[in-house]
Formats: C-alpha cells, structure tokens, sequence
C-alpha cells in the first residue's frame, strides 16, 4: 500500500480530509520548487529607484538573486548616503518578491557602495574617491593595504568558539566580556553569529544602532560594554538565509565599520562550528587568542578538539578551554550532579596542552539571568557563579598580557 490511496473518489471521512492534506502539501511542495531566479529578475525590474527615474535592475542596483527552497535572497546595492532614505525602496522590493508565487519568504538587504558617481556598483574615478578617515578614537578602523583589518585602539582581540551548539558558548561569551569589565577593562562585544545573534536579548539591549556620518555605525551599549550584533539590524524573527560570501562582508562590515574606540579587549563570539565566520576571522583579523566552550561529555570535546585543531592550524593561540554545564547544582538541595560527566574538558586540555581556565555550573540562575538580559555577572555579583566568570576572565587576561601583539597570519591552501 502507497503512501495515499491511489483512487480518492473512494475515500471519505477523516481518511478523506488527510488524503487532500497530503496532495496539498506535495503540490505546495512542487509550487515552492517553481520559484526561479528569471520571475525574481522581472518582479525587480517593476520596481524603480524614485530619485533616478529607471527600475533597479537597469540601474543594476541588484545582486543576483539567491533562491533556495522558496527563499529569496536580494542585495540591493546603494550609495551609503542614499542608505536611509531608500529604506522604503528596500520595504518595496521585499513586499513584491513576498508576493510571487512560491515564495516562502523574501529577505532584501541593503549593501553601501564607498564611491560616489557612476552606476550602481561601478567604481568612480579616482579624483571622486573619498580619503579614508583616520583611525583614531572612535573612528572606524579601515583595511589595511594587505586587505586585513585593522583595529589600532583594540589592544585585544579574542575569539569564544565552540565546536557544536549547544554548549552555551554565547552565555559564556557575554559573561566572560563582563567579567573583563568588572576586573576593570574596557571592553566590547560582538556577537558574529549572524544565522542566530543572540546578544540584543542576552544584553538586554534593543533599538537600532545609530550612523553618525552614513558610512559607520555606533555600538549599542549596556552595562559598560560595547556591543555589536546583526541582530540589530533586522527584526528578532527573521532568518538569515545568506551564503558564505554575505556573511564575510557582514562581518568584516561589523569590525571595520564600528566606531569602537578604544578598547582593551574585544570579546567575538563566533558561531558554533569551523565554516566561514571562523575562517573570516583567522584570515582578515589579528587575533590574540581563542577560549574554546565545550561541555565535559565525550561528543561535546570531539567537537571541541576539532575547533581546537582549527585555530592551531591558522596559527591563532588557543588561550585556554572551559569546561561550562560542568555539574548540575539542584537549586532546592543544593546537590551536585555530574549530568553531562564532569572533568572531561580539563582532561582534554592536559592532553592537548592547553590551559583549563575553569568549569562554570549548570545552574537555574545563569539561565534566567541570560534569557532576563541581565546576565549573572552584573545581576548577581557576589554570587558563585559571577566568581567563576571573573576568575576566568582574570586567567584570559594574565594570557593576553603576557602575549605579544601579532599580525593577522597569511593563510595558504596547497
């Protein structure tokens, strides 16, 4: 017997109801496939730019659209001056791709062209380009003349990865920045999840950022830190269904083109994994040092030691790792339960010769003072887990003293 009945007049009742179901989802499913990039390409050329007279596409203001399962992908590509004003031109586009049949869903972001004259995307001459601001205080930290990004007023640099999600490496991230600040550094935060930013509900911030000049942005700012995630930039709920070269930019935007100002440490947290955010980091920017997140469990550090191997093979120092979710602590009894094992992550750091910085509990309080946006280092302060933060963050910081500033390594693929 098939999956549905091959004679549907002979059906009735509720065997009826779920056959028309499961017809209307495979034909649904075929609609969604019927979606193609020339129906995408003729919807934006009904579209015009209203201070130029032509539609987008002639103007070629538009990236090659991404199709993927019924999801649309559009980059429209704008002098920044233009950026805000165009914001609903940018509203426009998204409604009108919304509308095509097949689509799932349609995300349109705006990309700031440097130059000014010419066509969309083209470069001006030469005697139009505008010099690029100082880096001092405050100001936006451009490229380098090798393409890597500099940050001069940033003496720090890290990186929080992990190998899987899961681990609570953002909860560690934002906790570990705090306890760099409450130790009595200046420090910022950037959140370089771009599929999942969770920092705007973890910070306890939200809002827009502002752009005093079109071209930069200014951080957002709660309890003392810096902080920068594209989770500010578009709504809580929207999915970023960007490929690996989107999401380059947006981070190289999110370094380079933030007012960070003077800082001692930048906290980055990075996406689980070893992909392009992780590679975008190692290439283009000096790091200090990562601090790897793993849970004691045995699927958790083979994840973790991949991650690992990952930094030591771009030639990034590994700081340290730390052992989060280490024992459960019952909040009635005050019991300690090894839930996920306990210790494993202090043995993997002997064995591979890295630092143990510490082991953060599983605990009722780090949970809700996170999903509170009050994380526990500054929500509770004299707490045990708020210790644990701090005395991390001291281990972090007695490494990057002793370190030696470096150049963002040359990666060679053979």
């Amino acid at each position: 017997m098939g999956l549905w009945p091959s004679r549907p007049e002979r059906v009735s009742g509720t065997r009826a109801w779920a056959y028309q179901a499961n017809v209307a989802a495979v034909t649904e499913f075929s609609t969604l496939n019927t979606v193609s990039v020339e129906a995408v390409q003729q919807a934006l050329a009904t579209i015009s730019d209203p201070d130029r007279g032509s539609d987008i596409v002639s103007l070629g203001m538009v990236s090659p659209p991404q199709i993927r399962d019924g999801h649309v992908l559009v980059a429209l590509e704008v002098p920044a001056e233009r950026g805000p004003a165009l914001e609903p031109l940018r509203r426009e586009v998204e409604k009108t791709l919304a509308a095509l049949p097949g689509v799932l869903s349609a995300t349109v972001v705006m990309t700031a062209q440097r130059g000014a004259g010419g066509p969309a995307g083209a470069p001006p001459p030469p005697q139009a380009r505008p010099a690029p601001p100082a880096a001092g205080p405050g100001g936006p930290q451009r490229k380098s003349g090798t393409g890597r990004i500099t940050l001069p007023d940033v003496r720090f640099l890290i990186a929080v990865a992990s190998g899987k999600g899961g681990v609570g490496k953002s909860t560690t991230a934002a906790n570990l920045a705090l306890g760099l600040s409450a130790n009595g550094h200046k420090v910022g935060l950037l959140d370089a999840d771009i599929y999942g930013p969770s920092m705007p509900r973890m910070m306890g911030i939200s809002g827009k950022p502002n752009s005093p000049d079109g071209k930069s942005l200014d951080p957002m700012h709660n309890y003392g830190l810096k902080v920068m995630s594209i989770g500010f930039l578009v709504e809580e709920e929207r999915p970023m269904i960007w490929r690996g070269p989107m999401v380059q930019s947006a981070l190289t935007q999110m370094l380079r083109d933030v007012n960070w100002g003077a800082l001692d440490v930048l906290v980055v947290d990075l996406p689980p994994g070893t992909g392009d955010a992780q590679l975008t980091m190692a290439q283009q920017v000096p790091l200090s040092g990562a601090v790897i997140v793993s849970t004691p469990q045995d699927i958790a550090l083979l994840d973790a030691r991949k991650g690992l191997n990952m930094f030591r093979q771009v030639d990034v120092p590994v700081l340290g790792i730390v052992e989060n979710m280490s024992y459960f602590v019952c909040p009635h009894c005050g019991g300690q339960s090894n839930v996920f094992g306990h210790g494993g992550a202090r043995a993997e750091a002997g064995r591979l010769g890295v630092d143990f910085l510490g082991e953060i509990p599983l605990t009722l309080a780090i949970r809700e003072t996170s999903d509170d946006g009050a994380p526990i280092v500054v929500s509770q302060p004299d707490s045990a887990d708020a210790d644990a933060y701090r005395a991390i963050a001291a281990a972090v910081w007695d490494k990057l003293a002793g370190a030696t500033p470096r150049q963002a390594p040359r990666i060679v693929y053979v």
